[in-house]
């Protein structure tokens, strides 16, 4: 019997185990999407730095449109056009307009655009204005959006395709991000074969080692696939110490209590302080293995690909982020179950289910089945969690949702 922890045992465990890393590294801003920002990025300069309009219309002086109306408009002199990407060069006297595009640099004096539609031209140069505007309408003023020195972004933040543009807009072509850790991927078992191969009766082909690979390199950290070992200690110990370049190990398979399973002993083996825990009040994946040598984590997953989803989303993930100096926020929500729901008190339970909205509210349809059918996690969207000290979901109550 496995002498097991809570899940936020297992995570504060985990987390506390191993510091984050320190190490830099310059990408080009094509590169940096995902990445963990290590160094606040701030402003030089205002932005905008002109003010600029925000509608199609005119460029006046505000108080020159006071009164206006469609029964008596303000009339305007419009003394030319302010050409897209052109400094103006025209100043604005009383009762003179310029045209002028979205985007384009107001003139001086000028403080506010009339919309084209609220607008006459009476012949000529004359333009007859229906409505008034206050000052700063239909524009933005220079450093609107940042002022020079302003910080935007800070140390942890994952970058966004958002953050990209604001990088770009900021003409950052360079961002000093965390170095990423460098995962080496271990699957064993006798009945593995590679994907490309056509197994034989009791074979089966590796499905870990690519799915969790994909996590990793989602996590913002490298994989490296170190294939398949067979069920053998020696095996696996050999495997192991050619690892010792890598900030994180996760080996897939052996975790369970059986005669077979090598992983604890073979990490045991490699240093101190070693296993410091195996087991986890959850299902599926209850025999998660975790272990330091050397100021190294090595996880241990179950080798049923749900069971090593699920110990990878919970434990292995917020473990990358740190190891980045990000802080991981779960993509949490809330809905409503659509069916009763059995679990034993005393674990966790995580189950696949596809997240829907129906009705203004969110709604999960539970996918029951082994955690070795991998099709379960591929139609599901998220997973239910049932907390340790429940026994049971009532159709209708609300549950947490992790997405997946």
């Amino acid at each position: 019997m496995l002498t097991v922890l809570s899940v936020t045992e297992a995570k504060e465990k985990i987390l506390a185990a191993v510091p984050a890393k320190t190490e830099q590294e310059q990408v080009l801003l094509t590169s940096a999407l995902g990445r963990a920002l290590a160094q606040t990025v701030a402003s030089e300069e205002d932005l905008p730095s002109f003010a600029r309009s925000t509608m199609d219309g005119f460029a006046v002086r505000a108080q020159d449109t006071y009164g206006a109306s469609e029964a008596m408009p303000a009339l305007f002199d419009i003394r030319g056009e302010i050409l897209m990407g052109r400094a103006p060069e025209a100043v604005l006297a009383p009762g003179q307009a310029l045209r002028i595009s979205t985007g384009g640099m107001l003139p001086a004096n000028s403080d506010a655009v009339a919309m084209v539609e609220y607008t006459e031209i009476l012949g000529g140069n004359l333009m007859a204005l229906g409505r008034a505007v206050a000052p700063g309408e239909n524009i933005i003023v220079r450093g609107e959006d940042l002022r020079a020195g302003e910080g935007i972004l800070f140390p942890g933040h994952v970058l966004r395709p958002q953050d990209i543009g604001v990088l770009a807009a900021l003409g950052q072509m360079l961002v000093t991000v965390a170095k990423r850790p460098r995962v080496a991927i271990i699957s064993t078992g006798d009945e593995l074969v590679m994907p490309d191969a056509a197994p034989k009766a009791g074979q089966i082909r590796d499905i870990n080692t690519y799915m969790l690979s994909a996590w990793v390199e989602s996590c913002g950290a490298v994989a490296d696939l170190h294939g398949i070992i067979p069920d053998c200690k020696d095996a696996l110990r050999e495997a192991l110490q050619r690892t010792g370049a890598y900030d994180c190990i996760i080996l897939s398979g052996g975790s369970s209590a059986g005669a077979r399973d090598y992983t604890a002993a073979a990490i045991d083996e490699l240093g101190k302080p070693g296993v410091l825990f195996h087991g986890v009040s959850m299902r599926p994946g209850k025999p998660l293995i975790f272990g330091v040598v050397d100021g190294r984590p090595y996880f241990g997953l179950s080798g049923n690909p749900t069971s090593a989803m699920v110990g990878f989303l919970l434990f292995v993930r917020p473990l990358l982020w740190q190891m980045q100096g990000a802080t991981e926020l779960l993509p949490l929500l809330r809905a409503k179950v659509e069916r009763n729901l059995s679990s034993a008190s005393g674990r966790e339970d995580y189950l696949r289910a596809y997240l829907y909205a129906q009705g203004g509210e969110l709604w999960a349809r539970p996918i029951l089945g082994q955690a070795n059918l991998i099709s379960t996690v591929v139609r599901g969207n998220a997973l239910l969690r049932i907390p340790q000290n429940c026994e049971g979901i009532e159709a209708g109550e609300s549950v947490e949702i992790l997405l997946i």
